[in-house]
């Protein structure tokens, strides 16, 4: 199985954190091979890890990470962007939601952030992890974030020790820039 950058960073970022992690409630979407998800676990996260209820392969991959890895204790379930469906309406409550790499497609944009909004509005205080590679300067979902009532804090990669220069000699083409944001909903009270 190949890991993208971006889970690695995301994974990393998780790893610096590990000391606040025991006993929070984690979701991944769009989780894949679920390096993040597992990383949240292994450091004590009560983890459920999603990916595209129409991509059961998908959702095998994050089973197949649960038992590599000796977990047990992990959800795994489908969930697809912009739907709404049983899985999503009956989550139990969530502090931290991951994504790493979501930002792919700019027609999925939309859907990724109305999923990530429900979930806000039904857990006010979590907030949404993600990294995402740069592809190009005129995909931004800063509108869309505007337009939810939602902001994001952009998160340095040195600040946790992630190495953009390594990234940066990946054999992947194209542009390697990867990014990290956290995100939540303008309104929420962090009292």
């Amino acid at each position: 199985m190949y890991v993208w950058p971006c889970a690695v960073v995301l994974a990393q970022y998780l790893w610096f954190h590990r000391r606040k992690l025991p006993g929070k409630r984690v979701l991944e979407i769009g989780a894949g091979v679920s390096l993040p998800g597992i990383v949240a676990a292994k450091c004590g996260a009560e983890v459920i890890l999603s990916d595209s209820e129409e991509l059961p392969q998908c959702l095998e991959n994050c089973w197949q990470s649960c038992r590599m890895n000796n977990l047990h204790g992990v959800r795994v379930l489908g969930l697809t962007w912009g739907q709404i469906s049983p899985n999503l309406l009956f989550l139990p409550p969530v502090d931290i939601i991951l994504a790493s790499d979501v930002f792919f497609e700019p027609d999925d944009f939309e859907d990724v952030i109305t999923t990530v909004y429900y979930l806000m509005e039904k857990n006010p205080c979590a907030q949404f992890w993600t990294t995402y590679q740069v592809r190009s300067g005129d995909w931004s979902i800063e509108a869309l974030l505007y337009k939810w009532e939602m902001k994001a804090i952009h998160v340095p990669l040195w600040s946790f020790g992630a190495d953009k220069e390594q990234l940066a000699g990946s054999s992947l083409p194209g542009r390697h820039t990867v990014e990290m944001m956290i995100i939540s909903l303008a309104r929420a009270n962090y009292s």
